[in-house]
């Protein structure tokens, strides 16, 4: 078993009390330990970050660009370590697990970009001889809480943005996933990132949660979780003035109207259903269906699905790994439970895959269920693993209105083509995020990302909007006095 050490001003740090890693593929033997601070360890990562901070934001963006840009080459030249490490801890396929790892470098990189960018506006003055400007500023200490699905892709998202705007950073990984984030923290680390400007706090999140949320210098919160607990967060929040970006649950929908390519949509569903095991924000959960094509599309799906292969993410030959934890499988099957005895039809799937040496593990089989009705559980809530309803819809409207028939708004799909039909659909859909012959997920570093509803806060991730939430904005109005002083 690895020991590994934590970073905290520009130190890597350990305790005498640790928190044991364990791959969902096999949980007999943890195969890392991280350090499990205390909250006088996480009331000192703040001390660090507001010094860091008073250091980061006068350091030159193109300094700050340089750092980010030698942290994409570290981890790209390590790619094959840290994936590794993402499979071990998280359970994902190798495959994903690397796109995820070379998809970090480039939230790294994108930014490092946008660092070199002039951040204002020039404005015209009704008053004569002044020209007036906007120009973005950091806010100051941010802190970051990222989610065990993604553990280093959610880590690059947050952090990447806030880094080269010149912010600082308290950095909470899940405690499940610390490795990951870790191995970000290190490249940044080893690309010259200054003391302080980036501490990571290992820890169970029961035991710090009051020095972690409650410090009187953080400026801003980006979460990306449950929505439980990021409206536990909101409502501490509620009496400060702390930015709160909020990227939490979703129950999203694919429409496959009569029109569309049958196979080509089944294949694309499962694609968006079951990789990383249906742990994904943006995985679709719900399929509505044209009752013309309902039952074609049903048998071409449950083929589909049952092509997958269960197993270790470790194993090339694996196409679904494992859930995250015992209490993620757990969860998911009492809500497969809960389906069955308020009516749905399984197709396929439904229950733990305990073959063999999967018997250790945290599988799920690929499951789809079909008669489903709006007033199921497995309708509304989220599910987060492999698992899919299907619905029938009269016509266009008729699926439409069940798409938007949820507390959450982050993606959904249409396969169709009509391109009347892809356009209504845009407009029409209560979400984010909208794809025509596409997946709901999958989407690149330079496109504005977040969901609408319940689905999140009105500060977006990602592309440029993100800076709404990582900088503020001033206003400065420069008198150049008469012209006649001024050429004088």
């Amino acid at each position: 078993m690895r020991t590994l050490e934590t970073l905290s001003g520009g130190e890597w740090i350990t305790t005498a009390d640790w928190i044991d890693v364990h791959d969902p593929a096999d949980i007999r033997t943890p195969f890392a330990r991280v350090p499990a601070l205390a909250a006088k360890d996480v009331t000192r990562a703040y001390d660090h970050a507001e010094r860091g901070f008073a250091v980061w934001k006068r350091t030159s963006p193109f300094e700050r660009a340089r750092v980010l840009t030698e942290a994409a080459r570290l981890i790209r030249e390590r790619a094959e370590e840290i994936a590794a490490d993402v499979t071990a801890e998280n359970g994902k396929t190798r495959a994903e697990a690397t796109a995820e790892t070379l998809k970090s470098a480039d939230f790294l990189e994108y930014y490092a970009a946008l660092a070199r960018q002039g951040y204002g506006t020039l404005l015209h003055d009704v008053r004569p001889n002044h020209r007036t400007h906007t120009q973005r500023e950091p806010i100051g200490v941010i802190l970051v809480i990222s989610p065990w699905n993604d553990p280093l892709i959610t880590p690059a998202r947050k952090l990447a943005p806030l880094l080269a705007t010149g912010n600082a950073a308290v950095f909470k990984p899940a405690t499940e996933t610390p490795v990951s984030g870790l191995h970000f923290a290190r490249a940044l680390h080893d690309a010259g990132l200054p003391a302080g400007v980036l501490n990571v706090v290992t820890g169970r999140t029961a035991e710090i949660e009051e020095a972690l949320l409650d410090d009187p210098r953080i400026v801003g919160i980006t979460f990306t979780g449950s929505n439980a607990v990021g409206n536990r967060i909101r409502r501490r929040l509620a009496d400060r003035n702390v930015r709160f970006q909020g990227e939490l649950g979703g129950k999203n929908a694919s429409v496959i109207l009569r029109d569309a390519d049958l196979p080509t949509a089944a294949k694309a569903v499962v694609a968006a259903s079951f990789g990383q095991a249906g742990q994904r924000c943006t995985a679709t959960s719900r399929v509505i269906v044209e009752q013309p094509v309902y039952e074609e599309f049903a048998r071409l799906l449950v083929a589909e699905v049952e092509t997958l292969t269960v197993g270790p993410g470790s194993d090339p030959a694996t196409t679904l790994c494992p859930l995250s934890s015992p209490e993620q499988r757990d969860s998911v099957l009492a809500d497969l439970a809960r389906a069955r005895e308020q009516g749905a039809s399984v197709l396929t799937g439904v229950q733990a895959d305990t073959n063999g040496e999967r018997a250790h593990g945290c599988y799920v089989r690929p499951t789809v269920l079909a008669d489903i009705t709006p007033e199921m559980a497995i309708w509304r809530e989220e599910v987060f693993g492999p698992v899919l309803v299907l619905r029938a819809a009269a016509d266009f409207d008729a699926a439409v209105e069940a798409v938007n028939d949820s507390d959450f708004g982050l993606a959904a799909a249409v396969f169709t083509r009509d391109l009347g039909h892809a356009y209504r659909f845009a407009d029409a859909a209560e979400c984010g995020q909208v794809a025509v012959n596409s997946t709901t997920t999958g989407w690149d570093v330079h496109l504005p990302f977040g969901g609408f509803h319940d689905s999140g806060t009105a500060y977006k991730e990602q592309g440029d909007e993100v800076l709404r939430f990582s900088t503020r904005v001033k206003t400065v109005a420069v008198n150049l006095g008469a012209p006649e002083q001024s050429c004088g």
